[in-house]
């Protein structure tokens, strides 16, 4: 039996995530109180080498490990965005526990290694392999989420979240178990062949219908999203942040390499299913935001409305919906870090809606800063949220989805309303709201406001790079 071709350059970018991770692990044996800053700083330098490596392999093209593992464009371009994120959600961590009592040096590794298990879900061509990579990062999630151990909503969180991944992770192997029973493969490309060659269809079916059921949990999607709220609400700040933007993206990844490999001759079949569950995940999302006084439920609930502006590009895949669906994932990271640091730098209070009154006055740019993030994520023009708005609702009516792209269009002003509740605490009410804003704090700040900002006001050139990197998958 002869070995698998193993290509080192295509293992890279997970070979530099994991050696950080256990670095990071290792060095936590020595460090104590205080000292533990210097593992997110550690982390910092190593995700800073992963996007350097990143970006060397962006002309490279190749399978390793039999097949089942790919690196190409669009592997970099969520090695890209995981090292960006990674980065900044280690800067928001250190700004965070900074002002706790509890020092939990595991965190730093634990955030690394569901960060390697979201590059491996991002690169793998073959079924079983992206259900070993969501586990890597879904248990590190789960523990990331209970990790303040005297706060019983933490725990609360971190149980339901678990419960509902294990529903998920049953489903998602069901549909895995499906489909090898109808084509005899798990790997993407021969599985696409099999389709095409003709197989059982009700078993393939059930197969496709499972896995969008298993992806639907971990991308909080209405119905499959009633642990987000909680669990977002008891994780530590900077995880839900890590939450919100990273594990969506990992899963929207997964969902995007096996749908437009694996999936494609059933496209006919699946995309009404993912446009019914994209209508509804961003209207039952919007409208569960509205009467939220808690920061982190209003934010978890906007982020299951983002996953259903995001599906309606899976829904319009082949008429430009894969590159703007890229794209508004780079402008959601923007604009929700930034709100995240925002409720960092106000500390406990920061978490519900009366904690930001008074907020404009007393710390101008810091209610600037807010401000933008708000306005974006509701979609006003010139942001990041437009232009990704824009991008994917053009996407939909090219694919003849114009119900669809009319609904996210009201969705966008519906959600002006919950918004507008913070800028009007902000800017309306008076209080007397404490800030600390520390170098990673600041650097977070103004790199994602800058972000939010260029990002709409420039937007085509970064379109072209998510076309680049989204047409690596054709």
């Amino acid at each position: 039996m002869n070995a698998p071709d193993l290509s080192w350059t295509a293992l890279l970018p997970l070979l530099v995530a994991l050696g950080t991770a256990l670095t990071v692990l290792l060095a936590d044996l020595w460090s104590e109180g205080p000292d533990r800053e210097s593992l997110g700083w550690l982390g910092v330098v190593g995700l800073s080498v992963l996007g350097a490596v990143s970006l060397l392999l962006w002309n490279r093209h190749e399978l390793t490990i039999a097949g089942t593992l790919a690196l190409d464009r669009f592997a970099v371009f969520f090695d890209l965005f995981f090292a960006f994120s990674g980065v900044f959600a280690l800067l928001l961590s250190m700004a965070f526990f900074e002002k706790q009592v509890q020092q939990v040096g595991e965190f730093y590794a634990l955030l690394l290694f569901s960060l390697f298990g979201m590059l491996a879900i991002a690169a793998t061509t073959d079924l079983i392999t992206i259900f070993l990579s969501l586990e890597i990062l879904s248990l590190a999630a789960y523990v990331l989420t209970g990790i303040r151990r005297d706060d019983p909503r933490a725990t609360e969180g971190a149980l339901k979240y678990f419960v509902v991944g294990a529903f998920a992770t049953g489903f998602l192997l069901l549909g895995v178990a499906c489909l090898y029973g109808a084509t005899g493969t798990t790997l993407l490309a021969p599985l696409a062949e099999a389709l095409r060659s003709g197989t059982s269809r009700a078993l393939v079916l059930s197969g496709v219908a499972f896995l969008l059921v298993g992806f639907g949990f971990k991308l909080a999607a209405v119905p499959f999203h009633l642990w987000a709220p909680d669990a977002y609400e008891g994780a530590p700040t900077p995880v839900t942040a890590w939450m919100a933007v990273a594990v969506k993206a990992a899963a929207l990844a997964g969902l995007l390499r096996v749908l437009s490999t694996a999936l494609d001759p059933l496209a006919a079949d699946w995309k009404p299913l993912v446009a019914g569950l994209a209508a509804v995940t961003m209207t039952v999302g919007n409208f569960l935001a509205l009467g939220q006084t808690n920061v982190k439920r209003l934010l978890a609930y906007s982020s299951i409305a983002h996953a259903g502006y995001l599906l309606v590009g899976v829904a319009a895949l082949e008429s430009g919906g894969g590159s703007a669906l890229l794209f508004h994932l780079v402008a959601y990271a923007l604009m929700n870090l930034g709100a995240f640091a925002v409720v960092v730098a106000l500390g406990e209070r920061g978490e519900v809606l009366a904690g930001f009154e008074g907020v404009g006055f007393r710390y101008p740019l810091l209610g600037a800063a807010m401000s933008l993030f708000l306005l974006s994520l509701a979609g006003i023009p010139p942001l990041a949220g437009f232009a990704g708005k824009f991008y994917l609702f053009a996407a939909a009516v090219r694919a003849d989805y114009v119900g669809l792209a009319v609904l996210g269009a009201l969705n966008s002003v519906l959600s002006m309303y919950y918004y507008a509740g913070v800028l009007v605490r902000m800017y309306m009410r008076e209080g007397e709201p404490e800030a600390e804003i520390g170098g990673p704090l600041a650097v977070t700040l103004w790199v994602m406001g800058l972000g939010t900002l260029l990002l709409g006001v420039f937007p085509a050139a970064f379109h072209r790079f998510a076309e680049l990197c989204f047409s690596a998958l054709g």
